[in-house]
C-alpha cells in the first residue's frame, strides 16, 4: 500500500510539474505591447454589439494575455446614430506610439500609422498570443478609409454599426498587405466584404477579426 501511495504521489507531482512547465513556456507579450490583432472573433460575424462591444472584446483578450493595464479600443469606424455622432477609427485609438507582442514599433503616431511607412506587415501584425494571422483569415474589420475615417464606399460599410451578422457589408483591411480589391496593400481599407455573417466573411478570406490599440 505504501509503495502504491508513493507511486500515486509521484504521478501527481509529475503532472503538476508538466502543467507548470507548460504555463512557463507560454509566450508572454512584451511589457510595451499596445497593439494586436484579435486571435478570434466574437462568433457572430460582424455583430459585436456596436463599437463598445468590440472594445470589450479587445479588453477581454488583452486581459487574458496579461495586458489588462491598458484601456483597449477596437480600430472601427461607425456611422452616426440618434445618440452618437460619426465615429472615425483614427480618433479612438490614442496618440501612439504602438508596439506589437514582441515590442516592435508599429507606428509612432496616428499620422505614421496611416502613412506608407507604418510597421504593419504579415510578420509584425501579431495577435495577443504572439501568433501571425493565416492568409485565409487576412481580412480585418475596420469600416474605414485609408486615412482612418468612416468609409463611404457603399451605403453600409460597417455592418450596420457592427450590430449585424446578416445584412450589410463591411470595409476590410488586409493584415498581410496582400490580396485583391481596390486597395489590395491597404491594412485598413482594401475592399468590402460579401456580407456580415461569419460564413460571408470567411468566404472572402476573413474571420471577423479586429485590430486592437491601447488608447491610453
Amino acid at each position: 500500500m505504501i509503495r502504491g501511495a508513493h507511486t500515486a504521489a509521484a504521478v501527481v507531482v509529475l503532472a503538476v510539474t508538466v502543467i507548470d512547465c507548460a504555463a512557463q513556456s507560454s509566450p508572454q507579450p512584451a511589457a510595451t505591447m499596445t497593439f494586436f490583432v484579435t486571435s478570434a472573433g466574437r462568433g457572430f460575424g460582424a455583430d459585436y454589439g456596436g463599437v463598445t462591444g468590440a472594445d470589450v472584446h479587445c479588453q477581454q483578450l488583452a486581459t487574458a494575455a496579461g495586458a489588462a493595464r491598458h484601456t483597449w479600443h477596437a480600430y472601427l469606424s461607425a456611422p452616426a446614430t440618434a445618440g452618437q455622432s460619426v465615429v472615425n477609427a483614427k480618433d479612438r485609438i490614442g496618440i501612439g506610439p504602438w508596439f506589437n507582442f514582441r515590442g516592435e514599433m508599429i507606428a509612432d503616431s496616428v499620422a505614421t500609422l496611416h502613412g506608407e511607412d507604418n510597421g504593419i506587415t504579415r510578420d509584425s501584425a501579431l495577435t495577443e498570443k504572439g501568433t501571425t494571422i493565416a492568409p485565409g483569415r487576412h481580412d480585418i474589420l475596420t469600416g474605414s478609409n485609408a486615412d482612418g475615417t468612416l468609409s463611404t464606399d457603399a451605403g453600409d460599410t460597417t455592418c450596420r454599426g457592427w450590430t449585424s451578422h446578416d445584412a450589410g457589408r463591411a470595409m476590410l483591411g488586409h493584415v498581410n498587405r496582400y490580396g485583391g480589391g481596390v486597395r489590395p496593400t491597404s491594412w485598413n481599407s482594401a475592399h468590402l466584404s460579401r456580407g456580415c455573417s461569419q460564413s460571408d466573411l470567411r468566404a472572402s478570406l476573413g474571420d471577423a477579426l479586429l485590430y486592437c490599440f491601447a488608447a491610453d
